[in-house]
């Protein structure tokens, strides 16, 4: 099973070799980035490639560990013992018809290997990543209510990315494989423009991606990034635009630049220079 890269996906050697090896180590692969460099993409072309259901979670600062591998819904079984299930089929005296299941547990729960994202870790605390370790190590998790171990006999290719917002414990650290994935040089983004663009110019794409890395350098509170790159060179596309682009001439500016203070900004610099 060797993950190798997609059409829409471009894989450098360094995290093929990563990916890879955590896939055949059956580790989680950390992975770190500024925002838009394909950390949560390589997931969903990882499951793609390699005809894997994905099990996603979007973590969140309110997230505990438990609720990633199963939850208990208490509410509904009380309320079936009072009012009844009706025609649901649940049995209120069967506490797996009130067990739900997250991406973790489904993904320790199925019957093949699956791809497990865990996405901006470092928006949970300390104790939700250190309750996640035994789980990801081991493979396993105990329903609590009836004292239940659930251990999977197919361990996930689990992908976890961070944007650094927050540390990471060094013993969650310990427990996965680590790579960074730098921001593309410009040779690497031309690669991932024409895995998109085929067809794109080359005055197109060579006088945008001179205003992208430009822009870049401006030291904006959000620079552009892949992601608005794509966006920007398919706007342009789509309405024939011209090149060459300046600075003071950058069609549909507002598919690169977010924030309004990035925006006033870059107007500033524009009147400062005329």
């Amino acid at each position: 099973m060797q993950f190798l890269g997609t059409d829409k996906y471009y894989l450098n050697p360094e995290l093929k070799e990563i990916v890879n090896i955590a896939i055949a180590m059956e580790k989680p692969l950390l992975v770190t980035g500024e925002a838009g460099t394909g950390k949560t993409q390589l997931s969903f072309e990882i499951a793609r490639a390699l005809e894997m259901t994905l099990e996603e979670a979007r973590c969140k600062s309110t997230f505990k560990g438990e609720e990633l591998c199963y939850v208990y819904d208490t509410v509904l079984r009380l309320n079936d013992s009072r009012f009844g299930a009706g025609e649901s089929g649940r049995d209120v005296n069967n506490i797996w018809d009130y067990l739900g299941f997250g991406p973790i547990g489904r993904a320790f729960l199925a019957a093949e290997r699956r791809v497990l994202l865990l996405d901006e870790i470092d928006k949970t605390d300390s104790d939700t990543q250190d309750n996640l370790l035994d789980v990801l190590e081991d493979g396993s998790f105990i329903i609590r209510e009836i004292n239940h171990k659930v251990k999977t006999d197919h361990m996930p290719v689990t992908i976890i990315t961070s944007n650094a917002k927050r540390e990471l414990s060094d013993p969650f650290l310990r427990r996965c494989y680590c790579h960074h994935i730098p921001f593309p040089s410009m040779e690497e983004m031309s690669e991932i423009v024409r895995l998109h663009y085929p067809k794109v110019p080359a005055p197109l794409l060579d006088s945008a991606m001179a205003i992208f890395y430009h822009l870049r350098e401006q030291g904006f509170e959000k620079p552009p990034a892949t992601a608005e790159l794509l966006d920007w060179l398919g706007a342009l596309q789509l309405n024939d635009a011209r090149p060459p682009f300046t600075p003071d001439n950058i069609p549909f500016l507002g598919t690169m630049l977010k924030r309004t203070q990035d925006l006033l900004q870059h107007k500033g610099m524009v009147r400062e220079d005329q």
